[in-house]
């Protein structure tokens, strides 16, 4: 008799040590599946994010373009007006002696700007002006200062 409760017990053990098993190999699945759905949705969330960069990339690029392009139309428009004052300025000022001398440069100068702005438009201006400041930066420092401080003088006496 104790032999049969000696068996039984090693069975019971034995039963218990197979349920102890069977239940940490579900414990490891089911971690194993919730790692496997947290790597899913971290996937799934970079994704999103990078389509979302991609979209709102995009949309500045193309907002870049547009202001770009009226920018240049303006430009162009705005050299146009200048070309046909000078012509108005060539038609109605004097046109001899000292007068006429003036008039003409100032024609002749608001004609070339005028060429100028249609044919460059305002990424050419920029293309320039960097250009021209790469070329020359102490001088383009010392200009920004004195116009600073022309608009700073500007700005403070209109307020007293």
């Amino acid at each position: 008799m104790a032999n049969t409760s000696t068996k039984q017990n090693q069975r019971s053990d034995f039963g218990a040590e197979s349920q102890g098993s069977n239940l940490t190999e579900q414990a490891k699945n089911a971690a194993e599946n919730v790692k496997d759905k947290a790597k899913q949705a971290g996937d799934y969330v970079r994704d999103k994010a990078g389509q979302a960069g991609e979209y709102v990339r995009d949309k500045a690029g193309q907002t870049g373009e547009f202001i770009r392009d009226r920018a240049d139309q303006a430009a162009s428009s705005t050299g146009k007006g200048m070309e046909s004052l000078a012509g108005t300025i060539r038609d109605r000022g004097p046109q001899a002696g000292v007068l006429g001398k003036a008039t003409s440069t100032v024609a002749d100068t608001l004609d070339r700007t005028g060429k100028y702005l249609e044919d460059q438009g305002m990424s050419g201006m920029v293309d320039d002006l960097t250009t021209l400041v790469r070329n020359h930066p102490l001088p383009a420092v010392l200009i920004g200062i004195g116009v600073g401080f022309m608009l700073a003088r500007l700005t403070t006496s209109s307020r007293s």
